[in-house]
């Protein structure tokens, strides 16, 4: 089967490490299941993976893609939930929590085999496009916001680097929640953009916010750090799923104690965020933001627009 694989890494140039080849179709085993996959979507998680972190060079070559929605062997549509290992399903209690892609082949493939607890129905309101957006950036934004920043209606949160996968989902769950949605990018139009999807307030990135916000959600790292510090209230809470600029800022440990934040690290979400999130889309009719849609084939050039940086929300695979 055709599929997109991390062939070398290179930590300079991602890109010159990606292959489309024919790999071997998945092996049945027990307690899992293969999906036919009908769209997948990238993550920056995919690029780190090119660069080699997290990838060790005795695990290639291996199949990218940690998102997909597609079809099982009875015709069943579903939504893979990407975190292996999150309970023991499928590969035996003591196997360390992994992504898809990391151990076990990824979505950038005609087909992929998971374990079948992973397997969320899709709802019928939601296309594969759409769908196979939400395993990563939006599981992610969704339990950044509602389980680790515990954002209620009213709450003002502030969303660093629009753009984003992970940022734009905040901004569209944040609003139809009723969450005041600060929005920072050094690109007046990507915060034009945050504003038509429901931000109350566009700034440029690193400029003093009208007021101190309750929360921060920050996936940029280092280029941000210390405006997330200084806009969040006293006792707020800062939460941290990402570091696309670097992850060695200055720690602001004084400003962090004397102000008594809350920082708190969230990796993806559990499979029940999944499918409370899916609920959540169905019932009120939100939808991810796609912001391109390549076939399998053009694997590079999906992968080339995300590390652009043009984007402005999800990059989508199809593969039929």
């Amino acid at each position: 089967m055709l599929a997109a694989v991390a062939a070398r890494t290179d930590a300079e140039r991602p890109l010159d490490g990606l292959a489309l080849a024919q790999v071997p179709e998945p092996t049945p085993r027990e307690h899992w299941s293969v999906v036919d996959v009908r769209a997948a979507s990238l993550n920056h998680h995919d690029l780190w993976s090119l660069r080699g972190v997290g990838l060790p060079a005795d695990r290639l070559p291996m199949v990218l893609g940690t998102d997909a929605a597609g079809v099982t062997a009875d015709g069943t549509e579903v939504v893979v939930h990407s975190v292996i290992g999150e309970t023991g399903h499928g590969v035996g209690p003591t196997e360390r929590r992994t992504l898809l892609s990391e151990k076990y082949p990824g979505t950038l493939a005609e087909r992929v085999a998971v374990p079948t607890w992973n397997l969320v129905p899709k709802p019928a309101e939601l296309t594969f496009e759409e769908a196979a957006c939400l395993p990563t950036a939006w599981l992610t934004a969704y339990r950044m916001l509602f389980v680790a920043a515990g954002a209620r209606p009213g709450d003002r949160v502030l969303v660093q680097g629009a753009g984003g996968g992970v940022a734009t989902a905040a901004v569209v769950l944040g609003a139809a929640a009723g969450v005041e949605v600060v929005v920072t990018s050094r690109d007046a139009g990507k915060r034009e953009r945050a504003l038509g999807l429901g931000a109350a307030h566009a700034v440029e990135s690193g400029a003093r916010l009208p007021f101190r916000v309750d929360a921060v959600l920050e996936t940029v790292g280092a280029a941000t750090w210390s405006h997330s510090v200084r806009s969040v209230r006293p006792e707020g809470t800062i939460v941290v799923a990402g570091a696309t600029s670097g992850d060695m800022p200055g720690a602001e440990l004084t400003r962090i104690f004397f102000t008594q934040l809350r920082v708190v690290g969230v990796t993806m979400g559990a499979k029940a965020d999944l499918e409370a999130l899916l609920r959540f889309l169905a019932r009120t009719g939100v939808r991810p933001v796609v912001d391109t849609t390549f076939p399998l084939e053009r694997a590079r050039d999906a992968l080339a627009r995300l590390e652009s940086g043009a984007h402005f929300g999800k990059v989508v695979v199809t593969s039929r």
